[in-house]
């Protein structure tokens, strides 16, 4: 393998040579399931040295399953996996610092149906590695300060182990990632021990302090806490929520269907609304169901998974539920409101989009309505009907606010 750079000198795992401590992960509580529900969110805080300190000091940041990763100065090139930590980096300005990311150039058309609403922000994806089946010697050419990706799922695959995650890390980059916390997936047994689960914006807050960026973090998580006690402050009583479904589909024959309100940040953007589970808790996330099942649940709500995407048109997607005999019955295809849906592994600037949207489409009443979406870029909102500053985003996203 290829002698590493000086620069990789000074971004290293501690105690990676220690042998014992190696990526033994952290120890103590989980993230209660409702932190991504209530907005006094208190991210866990870096272990950092002054700034005035010695050069040699660094500083260090702990996450689970990694344990605590030393640094001497802010990565700046940057290998993800998913796109919670692809937005993560994009949202501390480092989004021209990442190299890879699952399906990159679908995640692009993506995220910038609503990056377009963010003034002055760019965001550019296409043609970097898709890393969902990652190879180590590819990992080598990348040469990236971190790698925002859970070890424990990378490990996962067939051609990756325990070893090879501890070689990449000493002789490429540290590991710095969460995945499993998306849905409280259990680890394998290497993992298991000390294994924590973390909110979207907990999570979020550790990543920034790696980049050194808590101020940028604070300025964002101070948006998001506004934003849920907007919608806590506005949520009607549970007897008067509407009852919804989450599903995908390719054809609308084979049909996912995904909880809302159960722990992980791939509910984020629903749990904190909590409208009633049209299944009552009788369908696992993931599972697929036909348009029978869906009746016999005759949700008032359907969120369309994947409905954001330039390639989908909302209006074909309503006729073929409408024409379809028993998806056609159903309250929310009959009373027009089925509605887009962007993605589940979604980092703090989709979350922001997806709770003011996803507020609208559940309680127009409460939030104001959520126009007739066809297709294209998020819908320009009226300054008054908007849940969040879009340019006070821009602004911290960009450097100057």
């Amino acid at each position: 393998m290829p002698e590493r750079p000086t620069r990789r000198d000074v971004i290293k795992y501690g105690g990676i040579a220690g042998g014992a401590g190696l990526l033994a992960g952290c120890t103590g509580g989980t993230t209660p399931d409702s932190a991504e529900g209530t907005a006094t969110e208190t991210p866990r805080e870096a272990t950092t040295t002054e700034p005035d300190a010695a050069a040699e000091a660094g500083y260090s940041v702990t996450m689970s399953p990694v344990g605590t990763v030393e640094f001497e100065e802010p990565p700046e090139t940057v290998f993800t996996r998913l796109t919670h930590h692809a937005d993560m980096a994009f949202a501390l300005g480092k989004g021209d610092g990442i190299n890879a990311m699952h399906a990159p150039d679908y995640y692009d058309s993506l995220w910038n149906q609503f990056v377009e609403r963010l003034p002055g922000v760019t965001l550019d994806w296409t043609g970097l590695y898709s890393s969902w089946q990652a190879e180590k010697e590819q990992l080598y050419e990348l040469d990236s300060d971190i790698h925002l990706a859970d070890p424990a799922w990378v490990t996962q695959l067939d051609n990756w182990d325990r070893s090879a995650i501890e070689e990449v890390a000493e002789n490429v980059g540290p590991w710095f990632g969460n995945s499993l916390s998306d849905r409280h997936q259990e680890p394998s047994a290497e993992w298991a021990e000390g294994y924590e689960y973390y909110g979207l914006w907990e999570q979020f807050g550790l990543v920034a302090d790696a980049f050194r960026e808590r101020e940028r973090y604070e300025a964002l998580a101070a948006v998001h806490n506004d934003l849920l006690e907007t919608i806590e402050d506005g949520l009607p009583p549970e007897s008067e929520r509407p009852s919804a479904v989450m599903f995908s589909s390719a054809d609308l024959e084979t049909i996912y269907a995904y909880t809302l309100s159960t722990p992980g940040f791939l509910t984020a953007h629903t749990r904190p609304l909590a409208p009633r589970d049209a299944f009552e808790g009788s369908v696992e996330s993931g599972s697929t169901v036909d348009f029978e099942a869906l009746l016999e649940a005759d949700p008032d709500v359907v969120l369309y998974l994947g409905g954001m995407l330039p390639t989908t048109d909302m209006a074909t997607v309503r006729e073929t539920l409408a024409s379809n005999p028993v998806a056609g019955e159903m309250t929310a295809v009959a009373e027009g409101r089925v509605h887009a849906q962007g993605a589940r592994y979604q980092g703090p600037i989709l979350n922001l989009f997806q709770l003011e949207m996803t507020a609208k489409q559940l309680y127009p009443e409460r939030f104001g309505a959520w126009p007739d979406y066809e297709n294209g870029p998020y819908p320009e909102l009226p300054t008054e009907e908007r849940l969040f500053d879009r340019q006070r985003v821009a602004d911290i996203v960009n450097g100057d606010g």
